[in-house]
């Protein structure tokens, strides 16, 4: 009897201290579960005024108005560049223009015919830009080290194939996507890029800036066939993103959806796209004959595949995030969206009709390319339901040069490495006070040169620096919004300010196609 009971106590030791040992384990995978996803969805030249909730009327965003419902919608974040690389690689590496080893784009044509597409079809040494250097540290490198499953698809843009500077070789354990943007001047592409290798599509070879055949009528819906092809990208894509995150939903993953969206040319599925017509009536086509020119692709109703390619990235911004709700990820997923810069009017795109900038000026040199509101303040809505309150507005102002510090924060990535940026961690969660920039600063080598600067309420610009132009204009955003009124001359002390930040923030930069002479002059 007596052995009886010393077994039997021998065994309920050894099944408690199995249960705590589990208990423990358990605890473990929980506490590395704890680790939020983060989804960042960064959209291609989508104006601050495009979407239903910053203002757009023409234009249907449901699913991403509905995050800012859910989540807080920021009123002053800022793109680091007007231009999709420069912009990219700030956002990637935490520097601003000043610092930064892009600050333009870059399409390295001493390769020879860059811009050809059929010879980068046959030679894929012509793909691409110029790199980064590979000694680059870029978030999903530190996100990596906090243990998450990191990955790429859409547009890359910042190396060629044959580089280092690619993105299973810059942190990502996935790509699927462009690794050229003159690539990405098609949505019907030959190619795309599944991480290093080349994935070859059910489309003919129709090269972008092609135009309408000669004699053909720019009215008639047949003129524009061959521009339909069978492979879209944005759903490729997409599907891929899916994939991605259904085989890696065990784990902490970050996910960087760069959308081409609604980068021209303007291309859309055909369901939307009637949508449009049907809402917005007959338009005049946007078209140009063969040899003729060189804008992108024609299209036979502008205004309604513009809005189409919007609302079906929208359309897409939803399914993602009704699957994470079925899947009980939504909770804890932080979902960042936001674009790269101001929007255009190249291409049929009519950022005037949409007043794509508003409340800022959506006129041509206000937006993409430029220094202006228009071009670099960008919408961004962040959801993280554990964390942010729903329905919740900030005028933090912030640049993405912030998000780097912010992923760190919030994954607890430990690291030397000094970004430009500061954390918004506390903007997101309200829970202690919010350290603010003394200044944000711009650096862009494109348009004749400019660098911009915004102190509080200032704003200053300079720009037309490569052609000798000296002169600063500056605004008061608080009284004059669309910077129409320069009052240097009223506040001759903002000068000073200004040059003392620019010597403070502008290192000549590696790469001399990004040299800006003017900017250099005032060091000597």
């Amino acid at each position: 009897m007596k052995l009886i009971q010393i077994l039997t106590s021998f065994i309920l030791i050894v099944s408690l201290s199995s249960c705590q040992d589990k208990k423990a384990n358990d605890s473990a995978k929980t506490e590395v579960h704890q680790k939020p996803n983060i989804i960042y969805i960064l959209a291609d030249d989508l104006g601050y005024g495009d979407l239903g909730v910053y203002g757009q009327t023409k234009i249907e965003t449901p699913n991403i108005d509905a995050l800012a419902k859910e989540g807080l919608l920021f009123t002053q974040h800022y793109s680091a560049s007007p231009v999709c690389a420069p912009a990219r690689a700030s956002l990637l590496t935490g520097l601003h223009g000043g610092h930064a080893s892009i600050r333009g784009n870059d399409e390295w044509e001493e390769r020879g015919n860059v811009w050809n597409y059929r010879a980068m079809i046959a030679d894929s040494t012509l793909e691409g830009q110029r790199p980064m250097p590979k000694k680059s540290v870029t978030i999903a490198q530190l996100l990596k080290k906090a243990d998450y499953k990191t990955a790429i698809v859409g547009k890359w843009g910042l190396g060629a194939p044959q580089t280092e500077s690619i993105p299973t070789r810059m942190g990502f354990d996935y790509f699927f996507g462009y690794n050229c943007q003159r690539q990405a001047h098609t949505y019907t592409p030959v190619h795309l890029y599944e991480n290093e290798n080349r994935v070859y599509l059910n489309n003919d070879t129709i090269a972008p800036h092609e135009g309408l055949a000669k004699g053909s009528d720019a009215f008639s819906l047949e003129s524009y066939a061959k521009y339909t092809q069978p492979d879209y990208s944005p759903s490729l894509i997409f599907d891929k993103m899916m994939g991605f995150i259904d085989e890696n939903k065990k784990d902490p993953f970050f996910v960087y959806w760069a959308s081409p969206i609604p980068h021209v040319p303007l291309q859309a599925p055909q369901k939307w796209i009637d949508y449009y017509v049907k809402k917005f009536g007959d338009e005049k086509p946007h078209h140009f004959i063969e040899d003729k020119g060189a804008d992108y692709f024609p299209t036979r109703y502008p205004h309604a595949t513009y809005a189409a390619m919007i609302s079906y990235l929208d359309e897409n911004v939803g399914k993602l995030v009704a699957y994470l709700k079925e899947e009980g990820l939504y909770e804890n997923t932080l979902i960042v969206f936001t674009s790269d810069n101001g929007p255009s009017s190249a291409g049929g795109g009519d950022a005037v009709w949409f007043d794509s900038a508003a409340p800022f000026d959506s006129s041509d040199g206000r937006g993409k390319g430029f220094l202006y509101e228009g071009g670099i303040r960008v919408p961004m809505i962040a959801t993280w339901p554990a964390k942010i309150k729903a329905g919740s507005k900030t005028d933090h102002i912030s640049a993405f040069y912030d998000v780097m510090p912010t992923l760190n924060e919030i994954a607890n990535v430990q690291t030397d490495y000094k970004s430009d940026g500061i954390s918004f961690y506390n903007t997101l969660t309200n829970t202690e006070k919010q350290k603010e920039h003394e200044y944000l600063y711009w650096e862009f080598a494109g348009y004749n040169g400019q660098v911009a600067v915004r102190m509080g309420k200032w704003k200053m610009i300079w720009k037309n620096i490569k052609d000798g132009n000296k002169n600063v204009e500056l605004y008061d955003l608080n009284a004059d919004i669309r910077e129409e009124h320069n009052i240097m001359d009223q506040h001759p002390e903002m000068l000073e300010k200004f040059f003392e930040i620019v010597k403070k923030e502008h290192h000549t930069p590696e790469n001399a196609s990004f040299v800006i002479d003017g900017v250099e002059a005032i060091f000597e």
